[in-house]
């Protein structure tokens, strides 16, 4: 006989989440798909790094200080741990509504505007928040079905509603927001001054070595290549100098006034209203505690939630019984076949598609009568029927 074995299979909650992201280790880093620059980014801060320690750390410990390699060492290890704290995270990004959620604010719009005549434009959809006695304008997000939060925004790249959304660098490989815009100021800060640390060094290296001719005591041959080396490795640290510089400048402005990248190129507080930024404190100290100090909310995605989903497999298998044993007989009713039909000619049981049910038309219910004592009830219809 085939027995109906129900299995349960764990699916996690970020195999379902929409959106274009990748996830990897089971839910627990979350990039973008797009992720090329973000190697490249790792060539980049690896070699550069690699040739430093291997070739001109060796020679400065010696001839200046161990600390010189040492100092190095910490900084480039603090701009990697900030660097995959920004790219594995979550940025902030809010989960979309549900059907029946975004039905009800379908509706409350609907019931909000009213019927729109056919040919003109529906109104926007936006809601008024007021934050510091300041109005903001809360937008409807068209894919997500919500109202964005303050300062949300959507990013086209990862087709995500992100909190407190700063812009989207493909040098990292994930959006800036709420959750790890202070790993990637922290990333950039650090991997200015890492820049800078090498570059100078690098500069002091050759002026030490007399124009690379004399280099660690490895011959002509050796010091030639060594001197290649250096030259490549400061001219990566000079073009590297100038935008990684420059935009940590940018960061630690926007840093001060409280204010994200987005809201700049959109001039939402220097545009033409003239309209006053309700987030910032007025002081920089207070600005700066809040964006880089102040408390890191919690993932609200939950991607390693548990969805559990049933899948039912059959399995051949039969039923032991004690010898001498012998199946009782069923208690026939309406509508159920005889013992004799019920077997084919090779003595088989016929499977439960071939067994007739009789329908309700050609079923006659039974009168009610007088039982003599051991005599069966007859069983209802709907007990009859419920057999098969």
């Amino acid at each position: 006989m085939s027995v109906m074995v129900a299995r349960k299979k764990v699916v996690r909650k970020w195999e379902k989440l929409p959106g274009r992201n990748t996830f990897c280790c089971d839910g627990r880093i979350m990039m973008a798909r797009q992720k090329g620059i973000f190697y490249l980014t790792l060539f980049l801060i690896l070699g550069t790094c690699a040739l430093f320690f291997a070739f001109e750390c060796r020679y400065l410990a010696v001839q200046l200080s161990p600390a010189i390699p040492v100092f190095a060492a910490v900084l480039f290890l603090f701009a990697m741990a900030t660097l995959l704290r920004t790219s594995f995270s979550d940025p902030g990004v809010i989960p979309r509504a549900l059907p029946d959620e975004a039905a009800f604010i379908e509706m409350e719009i609907e019931a909000t505007n009213g019927t729109v005549p056919q040919g003109q434009r529906p109104p926007p959809r936006i809601k008024n928040f007021q934050i510091n006695n300041q109005i903001v304008k809360l937008k409807y997000c068209y894919t997500c079905k919500i109202f964005r939060p303050p300062r949300a925004s959507h990013c086209s790249i990862c087709d995500n509603c992100v909190e407190r959304f700063d812009h989207h660098c493909p040098w990292v490989g994930n959006c800036v927001g709420k959750r790890n815009y202070r790993y990637f100021y922290l990333f950039i800060l650090s991997l200015s001054l890492l820049t800078i640390y090498i570059f100078t060094f690098n500069i002091v290296y050759i002026a030490l070595s007399e124009r690379g001719r004399e280099v660690v005591d490895c011959g002509p041959a050796v010091g030639c290549s060594l001197t290649v080396l250096t030259v490549l490795e400061v001219l990566i640290c000079f073009f590297t100098l100038w935008s990684v510089v420059g935009l940590t400048g940018f960061h630690t402005f926007l840093v001060a006034l409280n204010q994200t990248t987005n809201e700049d190129i959109k001039g939402s507080w220097t545009g033409k209203n003239r309209v006053q930024n309700p987030y910032s404190h007025g002081n920089i100290v207070k600005n700066c505690c809040e964006v880089l100090c102040g408390p890191l909310p919690p993932s609200v995605l939950d991607r390693r939630g548990i969805l559990q989903q049933e899948e039912s497999t059959a399995q051949e298998g039969s039923c032991p019984r004690a010898p001498g044993t012998q199946e009782p007989p069923a208690t026939q009713g309406p509508g159920q076949p005889q013992e004799g039909a019920m077997k084919l000619q090779d003595g088989s049981i016929p499977p439960p598609s071939a067994v007739p049910v009789p329908s309700v038309s050609d079923t006659k219910m039974p009168e009610e009568k007088q039982r003599t004592p051991g005599e069966l009830p007859v069983p209802p219809l709907d007990a009859g029927r419920a057999e098969h």
